[in-house]
């Protein structure tokens, strides 16, 4: 029989039975005959029968309430890509009984994370989606939904070792490795590079930790000994800002390259045009707006793609394939690490992020 089209009708037809009698085997419910058993069973198995998970799914009359614990993207506009894949799941599966109510916090604010994650538990719901970017804080709260049996999935932020069902996002470590092979290219002879990490306590931020690491390895791989420094920086305060990149660029002897960790290296591009340091290059991460505006000019050399939109989506099907359609799940869902320079990124902005990026300008 073909795999492809094989039917509950189709196994009855061939054991002679009701397709009822098929379905109590295959569900393993009700009471079915030894000797019809083995024999539905071996019919089963020589024919790789796969039970139509959709149509099944559809039956049911079964809610699935989901939860998403996702920072404000009128704070960051990153956060405003996973919100909308997230969004566009939804709509896919609202058919098969799957809601998601968003838990929306502040991504500087730690206590504001802990307050929307007690909300979020409080609802019991059958599974959830967050980004974990407060490393320590999160911690209690995985713990707590593993052991109450709650199915979560990380994206952007991984955390491997607390019973995640899955995490969606880069490979931090390979996307730094990547931005100091990015560097590497067409540079001659040793240098100096900045390491900027914004907004984030970096012993907080294990992602971060894993990017700084990722291009440090690499350039201690190499025969030349490049000069690397790091430096953390809170944006909330824009002369501070300036004053302290300034100090940090100033003070370093040949300085070539500045690597940004977060999504924010435009505040960097910048501040080095104003003060017109256009040989230093920069790359950075996301595609947001004010990033594209300084890739566009040439002030960022390359971006490297997250693809959130994308992580928002694929976390929320990640659940509904696990609890609605009860299929294995991978652990790991590791996404392209996609290199964006000036000339390619028109072909990564389709409509609706070109008409997103010019409502937040």
């Amino acid at each position: 029989m073909d795999q492809k089209t094989i039917r509950i009708k189709d196994i009855a037809l061939k054991a002679k039975v009701s397709p009822g009698t098929v379905d109590r085997v295959i569900h393993n419910r009700g009471k079915v005959a030894e000797k019809v058993r083995i024999r539905i069973q071996k019919i089963i198995d020589e024919s790789n029968y796969e039970p139509n998970l959709m149509a099944r799914a559809l039956g049911s009359k079964k809610q699935y309430r989901f939860a998403a614990l996702i920072p404000d993207h009128q704070v960051d506009s990153y956060w405003l890509a996973p919100k909308t894949g997230i969004e566009k799941a939804v709509v896919e599966l609202k058919q098969f009984g799957v809601s998601v109510r968003q838990f929306i916090f502040n991504p500087y604010d730690a206590n504001d994370f802990i307050k929307k994650a007690e909300e979020l538990t409080a609802t019991r719901p059958d599974g959830i989606f967050l980004s974990p970017i407060f490393y320590h804080e999160v911690l209690p709260f995985l713990a707590q939904w593993h052991d109450t049996s709650v199915p979560f999935v990380l994206f952007n932020t991984e955390i491997s070792d607390h019973g995640p069902l899955s995490y969606i996002g880069q490979d931090s470590y390979q996307s730094g490795k990547l931005a100091g092979k990015l560097m590497h290219y067409g540079q001659s002879e040793p240098c100096s590079i900045l390491i900027v990490h914004i907004d984030e306590k970096i012993d907080n931020a294990a992602h971060l930790l894993k990017k700084e690491e990722g291009l440090r390895d690499y350039f201690s791989q190499q025969q030349d000994a490049f000069g690397i420094t790091t430096i953390e920086l809170d944006s909330s305060d824009t002369e501070s800002f300036n004053n302290r990149l300034a100090e940090a660029v100033d003070g370093i002897a040949d300085l070539r390259h500045i690597f940004v960790t977060t999504s924010k290296a435009h505040l960097v591009a910048a501040e080095l045009e104003r003060r017109q340091l256009g040989d230093i290059r920069i790359i950075g991460y996301d595609l947001v707006p004010a990033n594209l505006h300084y890739l566009e000019k040439g002030s960022i050399g390359f971006l490297i793609n997250q693809n959130p939109e994308r992580q928002g989506y694929l976390g929320i099907r990640q659940l509904a394939d696990f609890l609605v359609f009860r299929k294995a799940v991978s652990k790991t869902k590791f996404l392209p690490l996609d290199i964006i320079t000036l000339e390619n990124l028109r072909y990564y902005l389709e409509e609706d992020v070109k008409n997103t990026a010019e409502k937040l300008v």
